[in-house]
C-alpha cells in the first residue's frame, strides 16, 4: 500500500509523524511492502488550514491511505472521497506506525471525530 504521512523533518522510517495533517511542513511516501520512503513537499493543493484540498494530487501519487496525529472533516471528506483511507497515528516514528497499520492495529479515521480546531484539544483519533 502507498502510504502518505505529514512529517515536519524528513529522517525516512525514523520520521516522526507530524501532529496535523494542514500544516505539516512536508509529506512522506512509503510504500507499505518495500518500506521505500520518498518525500513530496506541500503544494497549494495539499497544504493550507482551512482551504486544504489534498485528494487530487495525493491521487497523482498513487496514495491509498493517510496516517495522521489530526486532521479537519473536510480534508478527511475529500480524501475518502477520492478513495484514500485515512488511519490515526500512534505515537512513534513512521516505521513504528507502517508495523502497527501493517498489523491491523491501526483505526480508520472517521469525519465525526475531525479536528474541530486548533485550540479544541482533539487530536482527531
Amino acid at each position: 500500500m502507498k502510504l502518505c504521512i505529514p512529517i515536519n523533518e524528513n529522517n525516512g522510517l525514523e520520521s516522526i509523524p507530524y501532529g496535523h495533517f494542514g500544516s505539516a511542513s512536508a509529506f512522506l511516501l512509503v510504500d507499505t511492502e518495500t518500506k521505500e520512503c520518498s518525500q513530496i513537499p506541500p503544494t497549494s493543493s495539499t497544504h493550507g488550514s482551512g482551504g486544504c484540498a489534498p485528494a487530487e494530487e495525493l491521487a497523482e501519487h498513487s496514495v491509498e491511505a493517510v496516517l495522521v496525529g489530526g486532521i479537519g472533516r473536510g480534508a478527511i471528506m475529500s480524501l475518502n472521497g477520492a478513495g484514500i483511507k485515512v488511519f490515526c497515528a500512534i505515537p512513534g516514528t513512521v516505521g513504528d506506525n507502517v508495523q502497527a497499520l501493517n498489523d491491523g492495529k491501526l483505526g480508520e479515521m472517521d469525519p465525526a471525530g475531525a479536528c474541530a480546531g486548533h485550540s479544541q484539544g482533539n487530536s482527531g483519533c
